[in-house]
C-alpha cells in the first residue's frame, strides 16, 4: 500500500473519494425527493419572508417541521442552478463526499494514512449512511457539520487556541439549526476530548474556555428559533409541528424528548392519533411485490391503477415524523399487538440487542463486532505500555460519540431507520483505528493478543452471514455462504501466514476488504431501488420502515388518508408510492418531478400558474385532471386555490403549478392551524373558498372543529359537477379512478365551498 500513498496525492484517496461520488450519484436524477421538503424548497423560492421561515406554501400558512439550514442550502443550489429533483439532491450527494474526506483528515494525523484510508472507505460505503446522502433530507448536512466541527475540535486540542474550539462548538450550533436536538448528540465526546485531551492546558482555563464556546453553541443554536419566536405570529407562517406556534416547544418537545419516550409533545392533540390508520407488518411490507402481483392477476384491465393506489398497504405507517402525532399507541403500542416497546417505524423492540435485530442490522450494525475487537485491542495496547497517549484519547472520542447513540438507538421509541446514519461516522473511524492496532499485535506474533484480528475477522464475517439469513426472504442465501466463506478462508490464510511479512500485510489488507463485500451489496441494492427518497433505509428492505415527507413517507403510497380528489406526492413520480422499493412496477421517473422549472417564479400563493409551472412535461400526475380544471375554471385570484387536511394532499398541485394550497393541520393535519376563527376569517375575507375534506378527518380535536365548521358553513360541491360518474365507475378506468383512490384513503372526499354568511 506504501507505493500507492507517497507523495503529496493520495492516489488511494481518490480512488475512494471518486467510489463514494459513484455510490451517492449513481441515478441521482431517477433517485427521487422527499415532496415535503420540495415542495417548501418552492415555495421558499418565492420571497424572502417564505425563505427565511421556510414556509411550506408560497402564502406564507405554515413551516415545515424542521429548522432552516440545509433547507436553505437546498433553496440556493434551486436558485442558482434551477428547481428539479437533481439540484435538490445535490447539496447532499456533494455533502456525503466531503464527509468522507474529512474523516480521512482527522483520523490521517493520529493512527497513519491506512487507518484514514480504511476508514474513509468503510463511510463511504456504509449502507444507510449512502442511503441518506442520495436524499433530500437534511441528515447528510448534518452529518457534513459535524464532522466539520470535529475536524475544527482537533485542530483546537492540537493548536491549543481557543478560536479552534468556538468554531467546532459554533458548527454544532449550526448543526442544531440543521435538525435541533440531534445535532447535541456528539456533545458528550466534545466535551470530553477537549478537557482530557488538552493536558498542557491548566484546568481553570480549560473549564473557562468550555463555558465561552457553550455559550456561543448556545447562542447560534438559539439564533434562528429566537427570532421566529419574536415575531409577532400574525408576521409569520404557523411552526409546523408545534402545538404552540414555537420553535423552541418544537425542538424541546416533538424533536427532542418526544424521540426517546414516543410520547406525543408537538403537532397538536393525541386524540387525532386515533384517526390515523397505521400498520406496521414486516411481512406484509417484504412481500409488497406478491401485493402487487395479485392485485394485477384479479383485474388485468386495471392493474396500472391498482398497482399504484395499493402501494400504500404496505407502508409501516400513517404516522408523523414532524407536524403531527406519534403513531397511535404511544410507547410504540402498534396495531399489529407489538409491545409497548417496539418502535414506531418498524425499528424493532428496545433493548440491549436492538441493534442487532433483523429490523436495524443490515442499516449499521455490520462491523459492530470488529470494533469490539478494536476496543480489546486498544485497551491491551495500555495495559501493555501503561501509557496514555493522544491514540487512546483520540479513539475514546469515538467511543464517546458511538457509545451513547448506541444507547439512544437501543431504548428510544419514535425515530426511523436512517437515524443511524449518526453512528456511521464513528463507527468507521474505530474500524480504521482497530485495524492498525490489531496488525500490529498480529505481525508480532506474540501472545493471545495476536489472535485478535484473525477472529475478528471471523466473528465479523459470521455475523454479517446472519444479517443477509435475517433477510433471507429477499436476498439470495447464496450471500450468507458468501460472508461465511470469505470469513473462513482469510481467518485460515491469517493463522497460517507466518513466514513473510509481505504476506501477513496482503492477507490482512485482504480480510479487512472483505468485511465490506456484504455492506457493499446492500449499499448496491439501495442505490438500485426507487421509491426510498422520503425515510431511505438501506438493503431489500428500503420499503418497511414507515414514512412521510419531514421524515416519513408521504406520498401516493402512503396510509395517510389522502382525500380521494389527488394523491400525495412523491418527488414528482406522483402515481408513485414512496414505500414500496421492491415492487417492480414502479417506474422512476422522479427527475421528472421538479425538470424544466427553472428557477422558480417569483409568484405569491395566489398566481395561476405560468406555462413551466407543470412538472414532467406539464402532466398532473396523481391529480384528479377534472377536479383541478373545475377548482381552475371557479380560481378567482384568492390567495389560496384550496384548502386540504394534510400537507400530503398539496404536494402533487403545488409541485406542478404555482398555487398555494393551505395544508391544514401541517403534515398529518393535526397541528392546531388555523383555527375555526381564524379559517372563519380568512374565508370572509376572501382569501380562501374551496376545501377538499376527506371522509376519514383530521387528527386533533382542535382540527376536528375546523372540519365540523367547514361543514357546517360551507356548501358541498355536487362530485357530478367535476367528475364523469361514468368514467369513475368503470372497471377499465385509467389511473384517476378516484374511486380506487378514495377506498385505498379510507373514504371519499367532499368538495365545499364557501360561499359566505
Amino acid at each position: 500500500m506504501k507505493k500507492w500513498t507517497k507523495g503529496r496525492v493520495d492516489i488511494l484517496l481518490i480512488i475512494i473519494l471518486l467510489f463514494s461520488a459513484g455510490l451517492n450519484f449513481y441515478n441521482l436524477q431517477n433517485a427521487g425527493t422527499n415532496s415535503y421538503y420540495s415542495v417548501a424548497v418552492k415555495s421558499m423560492l418565492t420571497s424572502f419572508h417564505n425563505f427565511f421561515f421556510v414556509s411550506f406554501d408560497p402564502a406564507g400558512f405554515i413551516t415545515v417541521d424542521k429548522p432552516p439550514v440545509a433547507l436553505w442550502i437546498q433553496a440556493i443550489f434551486a436558485y442558482i442552478f434551477g428547481f428539479n429533483d437533481f439540484v435538490l439532491l445535490l447539496p447532499e450527494a456533494l455533502a456525503g463526499v466531503v464527509s468522507v474526506f474529512l474523516l480521512y483528515l482527522i483520523v490521517k494525523p493520529k493512527f497513519g494514512r491506512n487507518s484514514a484510508l480504511i476508514s474513509s472507505l468503510v463511510l463511504a460505503c456504509s449502507p444507510i449512511f449512502v442511503a441518506v446522502v442520495r436524499t433530500n433530507n437534511v441528515d447528510s448536512i448534518l452529518l457534513l457539520t459535524l464532522m466539520t466541527a470535529t475536524w475544527a475540535l482537533m485542530k483546537a486540542v492540537e493548536k491549543q487556541k481557543l478560536g479552534w474550539l468556538i468554531l467546532s462548538f459554533a458548527l454544532v450550533g449550526v448543526g442544531f439549526n440543521v435538525k435541533m436536538m440531534q445535532a447535541f448528540m456528539v456533545l458528550p465526546a466534545f466535551f470530553f476530548y477537549y478537557f482530557f485531551a488538552t493536558r498542557e492546558i491548566k484546568m481553570v482555563k480549560k473549564i473557562i474556555n468550555l463555558v465561552i464556546s457553550t455559550v456561543v453553541l448556545a447562542v447560534i443554536s438559539l439564533s434562528w428559533a429566537v427570532a421566529v419566536d419574536l415575531t409577532p405570529e400574525s408576521e409569520r407562517p404557523y411552526m409546523g409541528g408545534s402545538e404552540t406556534n414555537s420553535v423552541l416547544e418544537l425542538a424541546l418537545g416533538y424533536n427532542g424528548l418526544s424521540r426517546l419516550t414516543g410520547n406525543n409533545s408537538g403537532g397538536g392533540s393525541s386524540s387525532g392519533q386515533q384517526e390515523m390508520p397505521t400498520t406496521n407488518s414486516t411481512e406484509q411490507t417484504q412481500n409488497s411485490d406478491q401485493t402487487t402481483n395479485s392485485n394485477s392477476n384479479d383485474n388485468s384491465e386495471s392493474s396500472s391503477t391498482n398497482t399504484q393506489n395499493n402501494e400504500g398497504t404496505s407502508s409501516s405507517s400513517s404516522m408523523q415524523d414532524g407536524g403531527g402525532n406519534p403513531p397511535s399507541g404511544q410507547g410504540g403500542m402498534m396495531n399489529d399487538g407489538s409491545s409497548q416497546n417496539s418502535g414506531m417505524f418498524n425499528t424493532g423492540d428496545a433493548g440491549p440487542l436492538r441493534l442487532f435485530q433483523s429490523e436495524l442490522s443490515g442499516q449499521i450494525s455490520w462491523l459492530l463486532p470488529f470494533v469490539l475487537f478494536a476496543v480489546i485491542g486498544l485497551v491491551v495496547t495500555f495495559l501493555k505500555t501503561r501509557r496514555y497517549t493522544m491514540q487512546h484519547h483520540f479513539s475514546l472520542f469515538w467511543l464517546a460519540w458511538l457509545m451513547p447513540m448506541m444507547v439512544f438507538f437501543s431504548i428510544a421509541l419514535f425515530y426511523h431507520h436512517y437515524y443511524l446514519s449518526m453512528m456511521a461516522p464513528a463507527i468507521a473511524a474505530l474500524i480504521g483505528i482497530g485495524f492498525t492496532t490489531l496488525f500490529n499485535f498480529y505481525k508480532e506474533e506474540k501472545g493471545w493478543e495476536s489472535w485478535l484480528l484473525p477472529v475478528g475477522i471471523l466473528v465479523t464475517s459470521l455475523f454479517e452471514a446472519l444479517i443477509v439469513y435475517q433477510n433471507s426472504s429477499s436476498v439470495s442465501i447464496i450471500w450468507m455462504w458468501v460472508g461465511i466463506i470469505l470469513g473462513v478462508v482469510l481467518f485460515m490464510l491469517l493463522v497460517a501466514a507466518k513466514s513473510s511479512e509481505t504476506i501477513k500485510h496482503t492477507i490482512a489488507i485482504a480480510s479487512i476488504l472483505s468485511l465490506l463485500v456484504l455492506p457493499i451489496y446492500w449499499t448496491a441494492i439501495t442505490i438500485t431501488k426507487t421509491g426510498n427518497e422520503s425515510t431511505p433505509t438501506a438493503g431489500p428492505t428500503s420499503a418497511m420502515g414507515g414514512g412521510r415527507g419531514g421524515g416519513m413517507q408521504g406520498g401516493p403510497g402512503s396510509d395517510m388518508g389522502v382525500p380521494g380528489g389527488m394523491q400525495g406526492g412523491s418527488g414528482g413520480n406522483m402515481t408513485r408510492g414512496t414505500d414500496n422499493a421492491d415492487d417492480s412496477n414502479n417506474s422512476s421517473n422522479s427527475s421528472n418531478s421538479t425538470n424544466n422549472q427553472g428557477n422558480a417564479s417569483q409568484m405569491q400563493g395566489g398566481t395561476p400558474p405560468s406555462d413551466n409551472g407543470k412538472m414532467g412535461g406539464g402532466e398532473m400526475d396523481g391529480v384528479d385532471t377534472e377536479l383541478m380544471q373545475y377548482l381552475e375554471e371557479n380560481y378567482n385570484g384568492e390567495k389560496f386555490f384550496l384548502a386540504v387536511q394534510r400537507a400530503q394532499s398539496a404536494y402533487s398541485i403545488m409541485l406542478n403549478t404555482d398555487y398555494a394550497v393551505m395544508a391544514m393541520g401541517g403534515f398529518g393535519g393535526s397541528d392546531p392551524a388555523p383555527t375555526v376563527e381564524e379559517l372563519e376569517k380568512m374565508a370572509d375575507d376572501g382569501e380562501i373558498k374551496y376545501f377538499l375534506i376527506s371522509g376519514q378527518g383530521m387528527g386533533g380535536s382542535g382540527n376536528s372543529d375546523v372540519t365540523s365548521w367547514i361543514q357546517e358553513n360551507c356548501e358541498e360541491v355536487p362530485s357530478s359537477e367535476y367528475s364523469d360518474d361514468s368514467s369513475d365507475n368503470s372497471s377499465s378506468s385509467d389511473n384517476t379512478d378516484n374511486t380506487d383512490i378514495q377506498n385505498q384513503r379510507g373514504g371519499s372526499s367532499t368538495l365545499y365551498v364557501y360561499k359566505g354568511k
